[in-house]
């Protein structure tokens, strides 16, 4: 998908979350899953009517009860309601499965669906037990809250989350306006191949359920799998979107310029939030993104992007605002990626400027004062021109700092 396309149609940021979508509320509250009672830890997504539902899932061998539950409840493309718990993670617990199914049915009756209908979602602390009683008690409190509150469903999820992740859309599908809003949790466990977050994004677009999976499948290929915090893949993460076409436009049942459009606006948001789930890495203070262009091939241009955002030993430099881009070659070098090093070259830029630091894989004379200006800043784009094709792909991570140690040091207590 080309987002530089000329038959895109206009596209603008607007206000709502997962409830700017006709059709759709939203709801976070706090049931008493964690003990600090000023934190949510319970949200709901609900749509006013059965809507196409797509999710892409963690490639963790050890996924958590509610990916099995999800799974099964999506599989035949629909879906009415998102409901997530933080806190705990529900995952390598012997009664996983039975709680997560629970916890649907507990919706279900409370909401008048199906539990089938019903995507869940946890995160939280692994291998503790998630006690049914606080959910059963506040679901009433939940579905009493529905309205306009994506940013408390946003809050909800969070765990070490420092920020609300949300951004919404609006666009036109062959004359009709339509709207597409998500919601992310992102902080720690953070690294390329699906998944690494939780993601729920809600559009009233009328499409069908397979080019909605296809639609969201191929985007996460170069945005949420080009993520990485810590180099750690999560055991429940998934991205999941209803489309329950409440925007009246012809149904999208194959390529052509509401399909596209669709994925422009799809590719505008989630790209706003891996953004957001970068820079809000545990402990972190800078945002870094990787901008691969002139590769061989899109395959060789990610595994290049992902490689540099991925390297302990480079996000360290960044911390430090030191401008080691030796650590950038490493890391090409031990990617994978087929690169001839005599062709790269590479220069960092921020807002202060930017600074060349490599051409033709050797160093060039540099200022380390305008360097150290420009690495100081809290978003970093690293720019390397692989000089071999016109592929390009972009990563975003974040600085390895101290606090991510302190964090995750004493995570469950």
């Amino acid at each position: 998908m080309d987002r530089k396309n000329k038959d895109a149609s206009p596209m603008k940021t607007i206000p709502g979350g997962v409830c700017a979508a006709k059709g759709f509320t939203a709801a976070g509250v706090h049931c008493g899953i964690r003990k600090n009672k000023v934190k949510k830890d319970l949200a709901l997504i609900l749509s006013d009517r059965p809507a196409a539902a797509a999710c892409v899932y963690t490639t963790n061998l050890v996924q958590g009860a509610p990916i099995a539950v999800t799974r099964a409840h999506v599989q035949d493309g629909y879906a009415r309601a998102i409901l997530c718990n933080s806190g705990n993670a529900n995952t390598c617990n012997a009664d996983g499965v039975e709680i997560a199914e629970a916890m649907c049915s507990l919706l279900a009756a409370e909401c008048g669906i199906q539990p089938t209908d019903v995507i869940i979602g946890s995160t939280g602390v692994i291998g503790q037990p998630l006690p049914l009683a606080p959910i059963q008690a506040g679901m009433p409190a939940l579905v009493q809250a529905l309205g306009d509150h994506s940013d408390d469903a946003a809050e909800a999820i969070m765990t070490t989350d420092l920020k609300k992740k949300e951004l919404a859309v609006a666009f036109e599908v062959e004359g009709k306006t339509c709207r597409l809003g998500g919601i992310a949790k992102g902080s720690g466990m953070i690294h390329p191949n699906m998944a690494t977050m939780l993601v729920f994004l809600t559009t009233d677009v009328a499409i069908d359920p397979q080019m909605l999976h296809k639609a969201l499948l191929g985007d996460v290929q170069d945005t949420f799998n080009m993520i990485s915090v810590d180099g750690d893949t999560s055991t429940n993460d998934m991205v999941s979107i209803l489309a329950n076409g409440a925007a009246e436009n012809p149904i999208i049942q194959g390529p052509g310029p509401g399909y596209t459009a669709f994925c422009q606006a799809l590719r505008q948001v989630t790209a706003y939030l891996c953004r957001s789930i970068a820079k809000d890495g545990e402990g972190a203070t800078k945002l870094i993104e990787c901008h691969v262009v002139g590769a061989d091939s899109r395959d060789t241009a990610r595994t290049a992007a992902k490689a540099v955002v991925c390297s302990n030993l480079f996000k360290a430099a960044m911390f430090g605002a030191d401008a080691n881009w030796g650590r950038v070659l490493c890391a090409l070098g031990y990617s994978g990626a087929p690169l001839d090093m005599g062709r790269v070259d590479v220069q960092f830029t921020s807002q202060a400027g930017t600074v060349a630091v490599c051409k033709d894989g050797a160093g060039i004379p540099f200022s380390e004062e305008a360097a150290k200006a420009v690495l100081s800043q809290d978003e970093i784009r690293v720019e390397i021109q692989l000089n071999s094709g016109a592929c390009e792909a972009t990563a975003w991570g974040c600085d390895l700092t101290y606090d991510y140690v302190k964090i995750n040091g004493d995570y469950r207590t």
